[in-house]
């Protein structure tokens, strides 16, 4: 464990877990052009195209979990790469479907390879990918991912009442 690990909060483990990733993604699909998310957009329409989908920017974000107008900005970036057509839909014209074009499907092939090797690396400690740690791991983030957050907890927090010492002396 590294050091301090031992006494950080779950949340604060999380954090530094998934900063250690985006970095380590970023770093390994760089050298294609790409960012972390733009390889999250990406990779998740390739996996939906291989479904048959032709998803929405809507539907993009929602698989990926980003804001709608983050994933409207990068794929207009994507766009003007090179790697993925935007067009609207003809049966509602507030959407735009997203697909990869031919260049879109070999980058993405080969960044999909890359990031694949580096999970590889980053699984390693808990045994590498499809171990019983892994997958064991892999389910217990899906479960806090699914678990519903109760939107009255989130309501911000109300100021601290103003500390009577702390006004100024005449």
């Amino acid at each position: 464990m590294s050091e301090g690990s031992e006494k950080a909060t779950p949340g604060f483990l999380v954090w530094r877990l998934s900063m250690k990733w985006r970095t380590a993604v970023d770093r390994a699909v760089a050298p294609l052009g790409l960012t972390h998310a733009q390889y999250s957009i990406v990779a998740s329409l390739y996996g939906m195209e291989r479904d048959g989908e032709r998803p929405s920017q809507r539907q993009l974000a929602d698989r990926t979990g980003l804001e709608a107008l983050y994933v409207s900005k990068l794929a207009r970036a994507l766009e003007a790469a090179g790697l993925i057509e935007r067009a609207r839909d003809p049966r509602d014209p507030r959407a735009v479907r997203l697909a990869l074009t031919e260049r879109g499907r070999g980058t993405t092939r080969r960044a999909i390879d890359v990031v694949q090797a580096l999970h590889g690396q980053l699984l390693a400690p808990l045994g590498g990918r499809g171990s019983v740690r892994t997958e064991r791991f892999t389910r217990e983030l899906a479960a806090l991912l699914d678990a519903p957050l109760d939107p009255s907890a989130l309501a911000p927090l109300t100021p601290p009442e103003p500390d009577p010492s702390d006004k100024e002396q005449p």
